[in-house]
């Protein structure tokens, strides 16, 4: 009976952890191209300072984890120092920002699609600089995604779809999401070489290190170089309240997602949480094509399939993988 309790407790958790990350990534998503695409107050202004974004999410975040820490850890002082983020903390900044400018020039169906080829350049970076051989229903996964991601950039894109973009251009927003990619991939590189050279140090003190320096890096960005547009966003958002309501709510979603996705980690383990999070951006793009006015043709819609086809074949080798090491655990 205390089994079937736990057992059910388990199920209640994961269905809390899904419908946390689920419901905040997807509605961060929306307003995130709610915040690329509308045209506020009666001038009709676009927000053209999307980089302003990862600002106020390190900022929220920052201020997040710091509550979580005082409130729920026990790492004490065996975490790692706050200055070893220092380089994690630049990846962090250009990447996401990258991200968030692609916005500018290609839809936010196109984006979610080409941020979720990941493992092209992980496998790439492996094969050519590291002589990594990876098995052949690998290769096939990542013919799947990169050939469901390279057909629909070039299949036409809808006018309506288009009309809606600030400046028109796809080769500069596909390059935009890759190099995010790059950078991501560094990022992650680095925070596991942190974890595993201080094994004291928890999620929350991860987060609280990357999103310090990145608050620190796109201050200097945003308001200490000459180009800076800081000043500039914090006008836009003091004419608009509204943009500065929906900037607001896109990082509460950010920090509440962060909070589940590491409450799916240390319960359920990261193929969980991998599963959950394909998942989230599928949802994401059917959302967008619904809600937000994105239509997507019969051979862009068989793209997306491709994509998370080879996605899906993904998780369920590495489940596979994880089954029979618990086996041989088992029998040893």
């Amino acid at each position: 009976m205390e089994a079937n309790g736990s057992g059910f407790r388990r199920i209640l958790l994961l269905a809390l952890c899904v419908s946390g990350i689920w419901s905040a990534y997807i509605y961060q998503g929306v307003l995130q191209e709610t915040l690329s695409t509308k045209r506020f107050g009666p001038d009709e202004k676009r927000f053209e300072h999307l980089a302003f974004l990862n600002l106020a999410q390190s900022v929220v975040c920052l201020v997040w984890s710091f509550i979580m820490i005082k409130l729920w850890s026990n790492t004490g002082n065996g975490g790692a120092p706050w200055w070893t983020y220092w380089s994690a903390g630049i990846t962090n900044t250009i990447g996401p920002a990258m991200g968030i400018e692609a916005l500018k020039y290609i839809s936010y169906p196109a984006q979610v699609l080409a941020k979720s080829s990941k493992m092209i350049p992980v496998m790439l970076m492996g094969t050519l600089v590291y002589g990594i051989r990876y098995t052949f229903p690998e290769y096939i996964c990542t013919f799947l995604v990169a050939g469901g991601v390279a057909v629909f950039a070039l299949l036409k894109t809808s006018s309506k779809t288009i009309s809606k973009l600030a400046h028109p251009n796809a080769p500069l927003g596909y390059a935009l999401c890759f190099l995010n990619l790059a950078f991501d991939g560094f990022t992650n590189a680095t925070q596991d070489s942190i974890a595993s050279r201080y094994p004291k140090t928890e999620a929350w003190d991860i987060m609280l290190g990357m999103n310090l320096w990145g608050t620190i890096y796109n201050m200097v960005y945003m308001f200490g170089l000459p180009q800076g547009m800081g000043f500039e966003a914090y006008k836009f958002c003091k004419q608009h309240p509204e943009a500065a309501w929906d900037i607001l709510k896109y990082c509460l979603c950010g920090a509440v997602g962060q909070n589940f996705i590491f409450m799916t980690i240390s319960n359920f383990g990261s193929l969980a949480n991998t599963t959950i999070t394909t998942t989230r951006k599928f949802v994401s793009i059917v959302v967008s094509s619904v809600m937000s006015g994105n239509p997507l043709s019969l051979k862009q819609w068989g793209c997306v399939s491709m994509v998370f086809g080879g996605l899906s074949y993904q998780i369920f080798l590495k489940w596979s993988k994880s089954k029979r090491v618990e086996k041989k655990k088992q029998k040893s």
